[in-house]
């Protein structure tokens, strides 16, 4: 019987403290201001005390208790370095006075240009080897690399080895250089490509919407109703199954059977995926991209479409209301970044992308999102890249309309058709309707569909291919945040349990993957700082195998408090903050004075 609990053999639980209710006890005068009802102090140096799981008290809304959800919208930055205290680029080699070999060219430089000041002010080096230096023979941080000691003479400078070659695999100005970037953001770059085929294919909406009319109208004329036929634009129809054949002769990539990586804002980034990759999946792609920025030359929404080595089957998601707007952010991406497909997502419940007509709720603008899809999938073809779909069932629970869509994202042009098991209303709640999602992918001629929701061990997963045959596949997203190993286990067909030791050294990579892709310097440790605590919150809900009472912990599932086998598994089990910045400075050092982490999402915050 499912009950929400995950159930702790007894052994491991902590025994439950019931709090007596505190008597009210008259405060004495000149007293009021410092104790508040709940018996906290009102000094301003204390931190609040949270609230836990739960917002408000219980007596409060007609008795009910409110669940923390959605996002903590009005958090900021863990840490933010200010400007004046980076050092310039063009003394990152330590290279100063007559001997320089490089000169700062900008004459509005907002860095600094004092190296002794910065090395005085520098905070102290964290233990340990440069992963960068270890990996590459080189820091291209130097002086500024938290880890310098590894990679600086005695004159602090910069060493290079004698064959030393600079390596801009990971850089995004490799394709978003700044003469591209000042054509964007001056919009010079020639889109007609991509506004051919929107312009093409509206028409085509409007004549096939002329012509319903016009049979309407006419269906009592049997002879007008022919002549109508025979004056039907042929040409263009056509050149329309033209495109469809060649969408279906294009498909080179073979998703059938293979584990794909869902597309996660924030946590779903590069060292994220690396990780992923180590662990056995397929498919990976990047978080979801906005198209306007993308068309803009944003540097952070370009830095979305980097791409590992590793990932040898990668793609970029993007999102946007208007067919024109996604459609040239298609074409952009595809001639300058290296993806094997470009994703649409149609499935984003967020209202910010909601009520813009986005996400999800392209699935009730059916027009704009025909045009969308047939426009991307034809200008992709000419580059040789395949398009693919993401949605939801549905935008409301009572009306569920993925089973009529699959059929229109196959006829539109769509190389694999991905469905997420929930409705826009339900988010992430409730569990996933894999019956419903088999419906749906019986609906599919020759294009793949796969499923999304609730998978989170390899039971889940051979349950649900015995019960859904049709489904080609499965999108894991919340459950390889939980449990990257997920992937091995599937593919290995057996459960892990790894050790506290081994998914520290788990996190380890993840933290020296991090100081790559962000740097080594103080604003990439604390970039990495960030976005392992973030992963953090949702590592954190895994249950070790060995402490299940009733195995195996399915995704929905909470336990109660309990101890793990060790102090460190313990640390990692725990819902609080603070100790999630322990595990952090354990791997990054301590954090900076100010520093402050609030989870993305409320429901972590418990």
């Amino acid at each position: 019987m499912e009950d929400g609990i995950c159930h702790i053999k007894p052994e491991y639980l902590i025994p439950r403290v019931v709090e007596k209710p505190v008597e009210n006890v008259e405060t004495p005068p000149g007293k009021d201001d410092t104790v508040n009802n709940n018996g906290n102090t009102n000094d301003p140096t204390e931190p609040p005390e949270k609230k836990g799981r739960f917002e408000g008290n219980a007596g409060e809304g007609h008795g009910k208790r409110k669940k923390n959800r959605g996002q903590n919208k009005s958090r900021g930055l863990p840490f933010k370095e200010q400007d004046a205290l980076r050092l310039c680029k063009s003394l990152l080699d330590g290279n100063v006075g007559e001997n320089a070999t490089k000169q700062c060219s900008n004459a509005n430089c907002r860095f600094s240009h004092d190296l002794d000041k910065f090395l005085q002010l520098k905070p102290k080096d964290i233990d340990g080897k440069c992963y960068i230096y270890t990996t590459k023979g080189y820091c291209s941080f130097g002086v500024t690399c938290r880890f310098a000691g590894a990679h600086l003479d005695v004159n602090n400078r910069n060493i290079y080895p004698e064959d030393f070659k600079h390596d801009n695999a990971m850089l995004v100005s490799t394709w978003l250089n700044p003469d591209l970037q000042h054509t964007l953001r001056k919009k010079k770059y020639n889109f007609s490509q991509s506004n051919k085929f929107v312009s093409k294919f509206e028409r085509l909406l409007r004549e096939e919407k002329n012509e319903n009319a016009e049979t309407t109208e006419e269906k009592d004329n049997a002879v007008e109703k022919s002549s109508t036929e025979e004056v039907k634009p042929v040409g263009a129809v056509t050149d329309e199954d033209m495109i469809k054949l060649r969408s279906a002769e294009r498909k080179r990539i073979v998703f059938r059977d293979k584990l794909y990586l869902s597309p996660l804002t924030t946590v779903g980034n590069l060292p994220f995926r690396r990780i992923c990759k180590e662990y056995g999946v397929d498919i990976t792609c990047g978080e979801m991209a906005c198209a306007i920025p993308i068309i803009s030359g944003a540097t952070q929404e370009w830095a979305l479409t980097k791409r590992h080595a590793s990932e040898d089957l990668f793609g970029v998601q993007l999102c946007g209301h208007n067919s024109k707007l996604v459609t040239s952010a298609a074409q952009i991406i595809a001639e300058k970044a290296d993806v094997d497909f470009i994703d649409l997502n149609t499935g984003c419940p967020i209202d910010l992308i909601f009520n813009q007509g986005g996400g999800s709720a392209l699935l009730r603008r059916q027009n704009v999102l025909q045009v969308m899809v047939q426009s991307c999938a034809r200008v992709l073809a000419d580059y040789g890249k395949e398009f693919t779909v993401k949605t939801r069932i549905g935008i409301y629970t009572n009306k569920l309309i993925a089973h009529e869509m699959v059929p229109k994202f196959e006829d539109w042009g769509a190389s694999l058709i991905t469905i997420h098991g929930r409705t826009k209303e339900q988010r992430y709640t409730k569990r996933a309707d894999w019956e419903y999602l088999q419906q749906c992918a019986s609906q599919a001629k020759s294009v793949p569909v796969f499923g999304n929701g609730d998978i989170f061990c390899y039971d889940d997963y051979e349950s649900i291919r015995e019960k859904c045959p049709n489904v080609a596949g499965v999108m894991v997203g919340r459950g390889a945040l939980i449990k990257p190993w997920v992937f091995r286990e599937i593919k290995e067909r057996k459960t892990l349990d790894p050790s506290s030791a081994e998914r520290f050294e788990m996190l380890k990579r993840y933290v020296n993957y991090g100081l790559e892709h962000w740097g080594s310097d103080t604003k990439g440790v604390e970039t990495t700082r960030r976005f392992l605590l973030e992963w953090q919150s949702f590592l954190y809900r895994y249950v070790p195998y060995g402490l299940l009472e009733r195995p195996p912990q399915r995704i929905n599932e909470r336990p109660e408090a309990y101890r793990g086998r060790d102090d460190l598994e313990t640390l990692m089990a725990s819902p609080n903050c603070n100790d999630w910045v322990k595990l952090s400075e354990m791997l990054l050092g301590p954090v900076p004075e100010g520093f402050n982490f609030v989870p993305k999402h409320k429901a972590n915050a418990y």
